[in-house]
């Protein structure tokens, strides 16, 4: 037994270890990790056309002005994402991780198909840009559902030895989602001219979300229910089944306040280490584009084709960091992402400075070498902090929360303070104050590569991975056997925040466990 934990209420037994189905796991993945990837599309191109879109939509007495107008636009989709979580990570918990993300899959296909039929600012005048900044409110709102509910979904299903590969995988999707929407941009740039684009090209990019938010949703409507969820729906219909008005032995899905007050301590920790990732993830896929161009003098396409080949570079990359977590733990790649973002950052946008195109490759590559290990541990790390019947409304409050406030608006402030300081090195300054936040939240948060989720009985993929872990179950250090849920009446309803940090027993997960 490891140092330190109390006894055990009872030994592990094959019977109540889950047994992961690969086919069902393979489908879980591959369908979210392609709906994630039409999703991010959809949401990039803005970025990528941010210059473009301020001179189509906004007055063009100030281009200084007309840009920061643009990049309002692209921030406010942002703030109504917390909105976005609030609503669809409650409805995730209640009816499912898979009927929620095919609603969010429509909404943000439908969100930018119809940015693309938009009339612009010459044509009606304030209300185009008045109409744009409503359809980026659908888009911020889906997206509050995206990530939260993707994230819950594939580490539900992964095997606890997993978990950090199989999980990065949805951040692959997310970085080949902006590389296929920057290829895209680029494709029509090339193809069209930059007035062609002003005069209506602009509107190609948006318009083919349809097609493939119609891609998407077939692939999120081929998976199956998360099987965590579905235990925690089987208990709870055992019970009202059973007439004992007696909700005790499961565990309760939590409101915000509810949330706020049981977890507020993990929900700290992964807001710091949310906006420690983002700030650096979006100063690459959404603001590189328009720091090359407004700030270093690169045209329209140059500004988007040089980020190409070094996000599908880093999305091969991400696997790696992934599996890297698997085995040496999530805190010490996170501390590598942050420590390399305050050491690098620097050295990078001085490069970026210098102008050339060899330069800027290599400054490009210094960014995304310390976003990678960032995001591809965030969605093994962060569901793994809150309980299953909460889980959902948990992260959709901690992720958005943090990216509305820290991630989303990066293009914007540094922008902005690029403006008012003239100094171009700010944006070095500012995602380096960041990581410094993410330090401090490594170091507090709680190490979870190879354990059980909380509240859940451990996760394998195969028999003789199961009758290994009991067999060794003394002398694993990443398996607390106090912490199981064996008896699904140890529940207690007004635990405090420890959940988070404990694993304390979830009855829901032992009771599916034990009926399969």
């Amino acid at each position: 037994m490891p140092p330190g934990t109390s006894s055990p209420k009872r030994e592990l037994t094959v019977a109540d270890v889950n047994v992961v189905d690969p086919p069902k796991l393979r489908r879980a993945v591959s369908g979210t990790v392609v709906g994630n990837t039409m999703e991010w599309y959809d949401f990039g191109i803005y970025g990528y056309l941010a210059v473009t879109m301020g001179q189509v939509f906004f007055p063009a007495e100030d281009p200084g002005a007309q840009l920061l107008a643009s990049l309002a636009a692209f921030a406010v989709s942002f703030l109504v994402r917390p909105l976005g979580g609030l609503v669809f990570g409650p409805l995730g918990d209640r009816i499912g991780r898979q009927r929620t993300l095919a609603v969010t899959m429509l909404m943000m296909a439908g969100g930018t198909f119809a940015i693309g039929l938009l009339p612009t600012f010459e044509q009606v005048g304030v209300l185009s840009p008045v109409l744009l900044v409503l359809l980026r409110m659908v888009q911020g709102f889906s997206t509050g559902g995206e990530y939260a509910g993707a994230t819950t979904f594939v580490t539900e299903y992964a095997p606890d030895r997993r978990r950090g590969f199989l999980a990065s995988l949805l951040d692959v999707g997310s970085y080949l989602g902006f590389a296929v929407g920057a290829g895209t941009v680029s494709i029509f740039q090339v193809i069209l001219g930059e007035a062609a684009m002003l005069d209506g090209g602009w509107r190609w990019p948006f318009l083919i979300a349809g097609p493939i938010g119609l891609v998407g949703l077939y692939f999120r409507l081929r998976i199956e229910e998360s099987p965590q969820f579905e235990a925690n729906q089987a208990l709870r219909e055992q019970v009202a089944t059973a007439g004992s008005g007696d909700d005790a032995v499961t565990e309760p899905r939590l409101g915000l306040v509810g949330i706020v007050r049981a977890h507020w301590r993990a929900l700290v920790i992964a807001m710091f280490l949310v906006a420690a990732a983002n700030t650096v993830g979006y100063a690459l896929t959404s603001y590189m584009p328009t720091y090359l161009t407004d700030t270093l003098g690169y045209d329209a396409l140059h500004g988007t084709v040089l980020t190409i080949p070094v996000l599908v570079a880093m999305s091969a990359g991400i696997p790696l960091t992934g599996r890297m977590s698997d085995r040496f733990g999530r805190r010490p790649v996170l501390a590598t992402a942050a420590i390399a973002t305050i050491v690098l950052m620097i050295p990078a946008f001085s490069l970026l400075a210098i102008g050339s195109l060899w330069s800027t490759v290599l400054g490009l590559c210094l960014v995304a070498l310390c976003v990678m290990p960032y995001v591809a541990n965030l969605a093994s790390s962060l569901p793994a902090l809150f309980p299953t019947a909460s889980r959902y409304g948990a992260m959709g409050v901690a992720y958005n929360f943090a990216v509305a406030i820290f991630g989303g608006t990066t293009p914007l402030l540094v922008q902005a303070l690029i403006e008012l300081t003239g100094q171009g090195m700010v944006p070095a300054w500012y995602l380096m104050f960041f990581s410094v936040l993410g330090l401090v939240a490594i170091w507090r948060m709680p190490e979870t590569a190879g354990r059980p989720m909380p509240g859940s009985m451990p996760n394998v993929q195969s028999e003789q991975e199961a009758a290994e872990l009991v067999a060794g179950q003394h002398d694993n250090d990443r398996l607390d056997l106090a912490a199981l849920p064996f008896d699904s009446t140890a529940f207690d309803s007004t635990a405090s925040d420890s959940t988070a940090f404990d694993a304390t027993p979830d009855p829901d997960e032992d009771a599916l466990t034990r009926s399969r």
